[in-house]
Parts: structure tokens; sequence; C-alpha cells
């Protein structure tokens, strides 16, 4: 098997990959902030456990989703375009800077969003070329 990793894997898994490694980095991350937002807002006992088990759900499903899109995105574009470039990371960029703010459900930072994410991307594309 010659050529590069994502001629060979396709998308669906690297996007699955993707869900899976982001969500639980963000299930660890809530893991670790939850009990401290639970004990600010004065929880205890059940109310505390559903409290974090709701925010560890919430967390790891949203930003899982993100990173599936990320990735499935950048990598269909590339198959698409037959081309690995900066161009592949600004438009799967902007593409996920629009479900982050459909998320949020604001629609006044649906623009914004998408700048900050496809400039987080394709910063990120350029320092892992370097």
């Amino acid at each position: 098997m010659e050529g590069e990793p994502n001629d060979v894997v396709p998308c669906s898994s690297t996007a699955v990959a993707a869900i899976v490694s982001v969500g639980t980095t963000a299930a660890i991350w809530s893991l670790c902030s939850a009990p401290s937002e639970a004990r600010n807002l004065g929880l205890t006992g059940i109310d505390r456990a559903g409290f974090v088990a709701s925010s560890v759900t919430r967390c790891s499903f949203q930003y899982g989703l993100i990173g599936g899109i990320l990735c499935a995105s950048e990598c269909g574009l590339q198959r698409y375009r037959r081309k690995d470039d900066w161009v592949n990371a600004l438009i799967s960029g902007a593409i996920t800077g629009g479900a982050i703010a459909a998320l949020s459900r604001s629609w006044k930072q649906v623009i914004p969003m998408v700048c900050l994410a496809s400039a987080f991307r394709v910063s990120a594309d350029y320092a892992r070329r370097i």
C-alpha cells in the first residue's frame, strides 16, 4: 500500500477516531472541572453526581461531534480536490466554526466563529508541515 494515509484510510475511520479521541479528552476535562462547578453551585449528593454526569455527557458529545466534523470535512475535501494544502484546512475550519456557532444557537457568532476556527485550523496545518 503506497500513497498518503488519507488515500488508504476511509474518511469515516478518521472521523470516528477523531470523535473518540476528542470526546474522551472532553470527558476527562469535564470530569476534572465539573465537580468544582457543582461545589460552586452548592450541589451535594445525588444532585452533584447528576450535574457531573450530565456535564461529562454534554461536553464529550459536543466536542466529539466537532472533532468528527473537522476531520471528516478535511478528509473529504482532500479527496475531492486531490490536494493536501491549506485550502482544505481553511474550508474545514469554516465548516467546523459554523457547526460550533450552530450548537451555541447564537447566529450573531457565526461569522466570528467561522473566522476563528479557520484561522486556528490553518495555523495548525501550517505548523504540522514545518
